[in-house]
């Protein structure tokens, strides 16, 4: 499998020629603790990788025995008093920014700053033995990054209180049956797994990709009423702005997987 790539050690980036962006953070002595350089790092990939015509998704990943164990303590007053509405050092900004699907895939520990990159993905999976855990409130740590709204938003607010306010940790089961992950699989298979599903979007319509995205992440802010006007009015842009060759291509390509599909049967 053809790639490009680079490496800075602690965030490697390489992007393959089917479509699909891989980041991995490569700390693993440290859990993949992040310094304030990786940070920086890790946002401005995101940033660039959501313009680069030639990524259609990308894959988020931690080498070793965890994916990411949040902030390095040791650095932490540098990075909390920083500026912490400093967009360009906010990887979770970035993510949520970027118009390409991000696809997380959690091996062993996700915990706190972790926990809320992970959350910023579009779409989860685990390996079994992964963990998510928040514990703020344990070491007097307090959410920036979306934990305290996103997850209750996820698992519900009696299940999110008892996570956060206890420091109580997420197995991988327990997160995909409450719907915070997709799928669980072997570690061996994680990325195998996370791989199919980055190459299955991007051989779909990629216009179409970015809009689905776009409408399900601005949807999902609004009340309900409000998002199926937003998802009606999008409708109509998309329609109208198509050319009769285009509905013509459409027709064709529906035909096409018809047909094939009848001769399998």
């Amino acid at each position: 499998m053809a790639r490009t790539g680079y490496d800075d050690n602690l965030i490697i980036v390489s992007k393959e020629q089917n479509g699909v962006a891989t980041i991995t953070i490569n700390r693993p002595k440290s859990l993949n603790s992040l310094t304030k350089s990786m940070l920086t790092r890790l946002s401005q990939q995101f940033k660039a990788l959501g313009v680069d015509d030639s990524v259609k998704a990308i894959i988020l990943s931690g080498s070793g025995r965890a994916f990411c164990s949040g902030i390095d303590l040791t650095i932490a007053e540098e990075v909390f008093k920083g500026d912490v509405k400093d967009k360009e050092s906010d990887p979770v900004f970035q993510m949520e920014q970027c118009k390409k699907p991000i696809i997380g895939a959690i091996n062993g520990f996700a915990v706190t700053a972790g926990f809320e990159i992970a959350l910023a993905c579009d779409i989860l999976l685990a390996a079994k033995g992964a963990k998510f855990m928040d514990t703020h409130s344990k070491f007097g740590i307090f959410p920036s990054w979306g934990l305290s709204q996103k997850l209750p938003r996820l698992i519900g607010a009696n299940r999110a209180r008892e996570v956060s306010l206890a420091a109580t940790p997420i197995t991988a089961e327990q997160a995909e049956r409450w719907g915070l992950v997709n799928h669980v699989v072997e570690e061996s298979e994680l990325m195998k797994k996370t791989r199919e599903i980055a190459e299955t979007i991007a051989n779909n319509n990629q216009d179409l990709v970015l809009r689905y995205k776009s409408v399900i992440s601005d949807g999902l802010k609004l009340d309900l009423g409000s998002a199926l006007s937003l998802e009606k009015e999008r409708a109509h842009d998309y329609y109208n702005g198509m050319t009769k060759e285009q509905f013509k291509k459409m027709r064709e390509f529906i035909a096409g997987r018809s047909s094939r599909k009848a001769s399998k049967l």
